[in-house]
């Protein structure tokens, strides 16, 4: 969703942001930086690591923001608890849709990845085909939203 609202805008995605402290701190978005040092403390941080990341988010993006990151990072702790409990699979459209992504992010490397299964030769085709068109599309409906 982040890849797709930034597109709408026209701008470029570095998703190394992500997983990556520096290259967050290079990134284009707010805060990012701080974001992400916030995730990784409330992730595996202790109490004091988790104060001083959320003191970050408050004084860097304010309260509101912080609100929002805090139910992100537990909605998607919720969601992924949830599926790999029950062992859901990737949707077979996902899996096609975001293998580039997982592959850039690493996440390809999670116990859950034994889950989804092979994109097909023809599906990552398709894919690629499509994704021009996808971007062409977010960005004008981005232009269109802004008006």
């Amino acid at each position: 969703m982040l890849r797709a609202s930034i597109e709408t805008q026209g701008e470029e995605v570095d998703l190394r942001g992500l997983t990556d402290g520096k290259a967050a701190g290079e990134s284009s978005i707010s805060g990012a930086a701080a974001l992400v040092d916030f995730v990784e403390a409330t992730l595996g941080g202790n109490a004091d690591e988790i104060a001083a990341a959320r003191d970050l988010v408050r004084s860097e993006l304010g309260s509101e923001a912080l609100v929002d990151a805090a139910a992100v990072i537990g909605n998607f702790e919720r969601m992924v608890r949830i599926a790999d409990g029950t062992g859901i699979p990737l949707d077979a459209a996902v899996n096609v849709a975001t293998e580039e992504i997982r592959s850039e992010l690493g996440i390809d490397a999670f116990a859950s990845e034994e889950r989804k299964s092979e994109v097909a030769t023809w599906q990552r085709l398709m894919a690629r085909a499509i994704d021009p068109l996808a971007k062409i599309g977010l960005r004008w409906q981005g232009r269109r939203a802004s008006r």
